[in-house]
């Protein structure tokens, strides 16, 4: 297969000394296969669990069920992006320090479970009813869940930075992604229907499913083998942590760019829990749909983690990550579009939302996997965590958009979101290209030989 070649950019005079090196160890490259294997077998079984509680679909729907009021539902993008982005920030140190971080992964797959274990419980003694106070408790687990799915994603990406070098990680997140489909999707087609087909969707059953995956996801990143790592540097202080987040900013035009195209970028996240109520709302459908668009949302995943896996290992993950915030405003587009359209079509292509929002998955991930290759192997905690703390900015007025939704309606509200995602695309094409710095024996080739 002929070679690409990247073309390089220059860093601007004030970039701080950066590095792609993998890191070395006697056996880290011998093992690289079976890491590789590993994490990919944790990535699908971890996949699995998550599809059975999507956020734009199964969360927003339980959370409707049991109350109703779009500015309740504006809460969930606001509490889930608070425990992805904030937490990581003051955890960045103490995983820097721990020799393993396999077993941080471990830990916090495991933990993952408790909060839908208990939501799982709680229906079944409540048999069916819908006491006031639920809303308040599932908000609370749900938050309670994400702090730690803030700390999970944190240490996989650091992990993998670790054990995986950069023009493999493309390949890891095309296989745990797009093979991960086939399983995900004939799980789903034989567990959905039965739990969530029905006119008064069992969620019960669902959380218990969701909980069993985590806790087995959790067990199988144990296995990685990974060199314990040391690290010299003086400890900082945990209160120390936002100050060292502010100097890292300000030591780093690119990054600071970078927090830019984040922040709107992620914008349209925002709309993730209001696409079922436009379609309960506007076209009159939703209740035995929820099991559809979970799969079309899943297919759609494997299919774009194909595509963004092979674009990122052979021309790198800054041209990945500029497609992939300009696509994001596909979904948006999408949903007013059928909307419009009305029914029979608007209804019966409404799957087509769920599809295009597949994208945003990617997202996160071409973000973490471009700021790992944008520093140095040491300052990878601290770059993951500037990086997720500044994606969660948008997100402080999510309960306001649900609001407005409510009082103004979906059209404008989806529309001001799409321009700034827009404004986000543009502003990342004056990102940095750090492919260049990648060391000679990772550069012999960013096309993976096909017998590999």
């Amino acid at each position: 297969m002929e070679e690409m070649s990247l073309p390089a950019t220059e860093s601007p005079p004030d970039a701080p000394p950066r590095s792609s090196h993998w890191p070395s160890h006697p056996e880290l490259e011998a093992r690289e296969p079976r890491n590789l294997l590993v994490l990919v077998v944790h990535q699908v079984v971890f996949r699995i669990a998550w599809m059975f509680k999507t956020e734009s679909v199964v969360i927003p729907a339980f959370l409707d069920s049991v109350a109703g009021a779009g500015w309740i539902r504006g809460c969930l993008p606001v509490l889930s992006r608070f425990g992805l982005h904030v937490p990581p920030v003051f955890f960045a140190e103490p995983l820097r320090r721990i020799p393993r971080k396999k077993v941080a992964l471990g830990v916090l797959g495991v933990l993952m479970s408790a909060p839908f274990a208990l939501m799982a419980g709680i229906l079944a003694l409540t048999a069916g009813t819908k006491p006031s106070w639920m809303p308040w408790v599932f908000l609370g687990l749900y938050t309670v869940f994400f702090i730690l799915t803030g700390l999970y994603f944190l240490a996989f990406n650091t992990l993998q930075g670790r054990v995986i070098r950069p023009t493999r990680r493309g390949r890891l997140l095309l296989l745990g992604t797009f093979w991960g489909t086939i399983p995900a999707v004939a799980i789903s087609l034989w567990l959905m229907p039965g739990w969530l087909g029905r006119a008064t969707p069992a969620f019960g059953p669902t959380f218990l499913f969701v909980a069993g995956g985590f806790f087995i996801a959790g067990l199988i990143g144990l296995l990685t083998f990974e060199p314990p790592s040391t690290d010299d540097r003086p400890k900082i202080p945990w209160l120390s942590s936002l100050a060292d987040v502010v100097r890292t900013v300000r030591a780093d035009a690119n990054l600071r760019r970078l927090l830019l195209v984040v922040m709107l970028g992620s914008s349209s996240l925002l709309l993730m829990p209001h696409y079922q109520a436009l379609a309960r709302e506007e076209l009159g459908i939703g209740g035995g749909n929820l099991t559809f668009w979970v799969i079309a949302q899943s297919i759609s995943v494997g299919i774009i983690s194909l595509l963004v896996g092979l674009l990122a290992d052979s021309r790198g993950y800054r041209v990945t990550l500029q497609l992939l915030v300009v696509g994001s405003t596909l979904a948006p587009a999408l949903s007013m579009g059928l909307a419009q359209w009305g029914q029979p079509w608007g209804g019966r292509l409404y799957f087509l939302v769920f599809a295009a929002f597949g994208i945003a998955p990617m997202g996160f991930r071409a973000t973490a996997n471009y700021t790992l290759e944008i520093c140095e192997p040491a300052q990878h905690t601290r770059y993951l965590s500037t990086v997720a703390l500044g994606s969660a900015v948008p997100y402080l007025v999510s309960p306001l958009v649900g609001e407005l939704v409510d009082l103004i309606g979906f059209r404008i509200v989806f529309s001001t979101v799409i321009a700034l995602t827009l404004l986000g695309g543009v502003l990342s094409l004056r990102l940095e290209e750090p492919r260049h710095r990648l060391a000679p024996e990772e550069a012999e080739s960013l096309v993976l030989p096909a017998d590999e």
